[in-house]
């Protein structure tokens, strides 16, 4: 938000023996501010909250996949199950233990930073018209739709893309088996493209309304 300050002229007299003006400090946010962007975050919490998901689940399956591998290598076929069981469990233990932790430092920390960014660029008019986008029920359909239309287009690329990059994985794998020096069977299987899609992220509410005031038209939503 670009504030515009309109000052009164004054005579070139006056203006040559006036002393130089410091700069004015910033302008602490007035509470209706302070209210509207308390109540954008609230709405903003479901997102928050998949963000510190996100966060705590990522290395997790990072070292699921990882475990994975290693099993079908080195874990003789008649102890893979319940090895698999044992990781599993303590990787659930982890987020259970992890996610609290996480999420209570998201929902923490977003007045300082995203509330404060909403409170500097906004004026408390944007304000009121974002919080009505955010709170509208075309949001809200919107992102309802969120998961299912991000499905629809990780299994479309899925399934376009998959015999243009198969092929290109199956030579790195060589490749990389050769630098290793390891048969196929110890490096793991190539890692191809998935016959299914994973899981869509669940859709994160905007933090921005679309440009016109009125509600949009088209099925087309503001960016997340």
């Amino acid at each position: 938000m670009r504030v515009v300050v309109v000052l009164a002229l004054v005579s070139s007299a006056a203006l040559a023996q006036a002393p130089l003006a410091t700069p004015p400090a910033a302008t602490a946010p007035t509470a209706g501010k302070k209210e509207l962007v308390q109540k954008i975050l609230l709405l903003q919490q479901p997102g928050l909250e998949s963000v510190a998901r996100g966060l705590v689940e990522q290395p997790a399956a990072q070292m699921m996949q990882a475990a994975a591998r290693t099993i079908q290598t080195d874990v003789p076929a008649d102890k893979r199950q319940a090895v698999a069981k044992a990781i599993d469990d303590d990787v659930k233990k982890y987020i259970e233990e992890a996610l609290p932790l996480v999420r209570e430092r998201a929902l923490k920390a977003a007045p300082s930073t995203i509330g404060a960014t909403l409170e500097d660029k906004f004026s408390e008019g944007e304000l009121r018209q974002l919080l009505a986008w955010l709170d509208s029920p075309v949001n809200k359909k919107y992102q309802g739709l969120g998961g299912d239309m991000q499905k629809a287009l990780v299994q479309k690329v899925v399934a376009d893309s998959r015999p243009l990059i198969e092929p290109k994985i199956q030579a790195l794998e060589q490749k990389v088996r050769a630098s290793l020096g390891v048969p196929a069977a110890r490096l793991g299987a190539p890692t191809a493209a998935p016959s299914k899609a994973p899981a869509a992220a669940p859709a994160q509410a905007p933090l921005a309304p679309p440009r016109a005031a009125s509600a949009p038209n088209s099925t087309k939503g503001p960016t997340p």
